[in-house]
């Protein structure tokens, strides 16, 4: 019987980024290159097809990971991880060399496997997620390790994130219930509550005094960010301390918003086509570079998940 329809997301660069401080660096091609992130990140998608069944996968990719425009609100945006600053853009992010050399490689697999690749000029793949979620037609499974993108999830148009950051092992499945549960705010108050409390990784800073059980209070009593200014313009609903602290970042207040929110409206659309079990030409294709890169086993597994999928 055919699979009911599903898109799977993938934040492509956590997974590749995961894949390759989970995978030993002495897995390595005949001519001894780097292939750790390659293969792990084939076995992660092998696994994701085989657990959660979707038959529409597409790789969600950065194409710039830092846009100039949320730099130009928060400066200290991502700021700590940039290597290089390129005048045109984008900068260069701190990327182990052993990595970046395998980038190449792991979009050809991808490519080989039938899963598109959509990244956006200036924006990342977040963004891309964000606008494919948004106007999917079909339930979405999300797979990041990205707590920002739980203001995606949304039961009543069955959105979910599959959550890695406690490894492919135990994979978290996040649902409306489980932000309430974690926060104490509906996902749909999450960017507020993210702007708010900060993200060190990310080089936000938040408002300052202003911690999740704080911020979880404000948008309970308030709703959200617009309600929380208002009534501490007002000098209503809440302590007079914390008050000072919300009128005190009125400046990060005023910007934030912006750039924790994803986009949810760029100029893309999903591609229509599911995947499909490779034609005796791509198979062969799979196998040369399989057996030219020594990815054996996992291009197999990934391979053999895509031949499960008769959307």
């Amino acid at each position: 019987m055919p699979r009911a329809d599903k898109l799977l997301l993938l934040d492509t660069a956590s997974l590749y980024f995961r894949a390759f401080y989970g995978v030993p660096d002495k897995v390595t091609a005949p001519d001894g290159s780097p292939i750790n992130a390659a293969r792990g990140l084939l076995d992660i998608i092998a696994k994701l097809i085989t657990l959660y069944e979707p038959t529409h996968v597409i790789a969600c990719w950065d194409d710039d990971w830092r846009p100039q425009w949320r730099v130009d609100l928060i400066p200290s945006y991502k700021s700590h991880r940039v290597v290089e600053v390129v005048a045109a853009g984008p900068d260069v992010e701190e990327v182990p060399d052993p990595l970046e050399a395998q980038i190449p490689l792991i979009r050809e697999t991808l490519g080989l496997l039938g899963i598109p690749i959509i990244g956006v000029a200036e924006h990342e793949a977040d963004d891309v997620i964000g606008t494919l979620a948004t106007h999917a037609t079909m339930p979405v499974d999300i797979v990041t390790g990205d707590r920002d993108l739980f203001q995606l999830v949304d039961d009543a148009r069955d959105v979910r994130v599959i959550y890695t950051a406690r490894g492919m092992s135990n994979l978290e499945i996040v649902t409306d219930a489980v932000v309430v549960a974690k926060y104490g705010v509906l996902p749909g108050q999450y960017a507020d509550f993210a702007t708010m409390r900060g993200d060190a990784s990310d080089g936000l800073p938040g408002v300052a005094g202003v911690g999740e059980k704080t911020a979880a209070t404000l948008l309970q009593s308030h709703g959200d960010l617009v309600g929380i200014r208002e009534a501490a313009e007002a000098g209503e609903g809440m302590s007079a301390g914390v008050r000072a602290k919300i009128l005190a970042a009125t400046a990060y207040l005023d910007v934030a918003p912006t750039v924790v929110a994803v986009a949810p409206d760029l100029d893309i659309v999903a591609p229509a086509e599911a995947l499909r079990p490779l034609d005796p030409a791509e198979a062969d294709a799979a196998t040369a570079l399989a057996e030219k890169w020594n990815l054996g086993s996992s291009m197999a597994r990934a391979v053999a998940a895509v031949a499960t999928v008769e959307g």
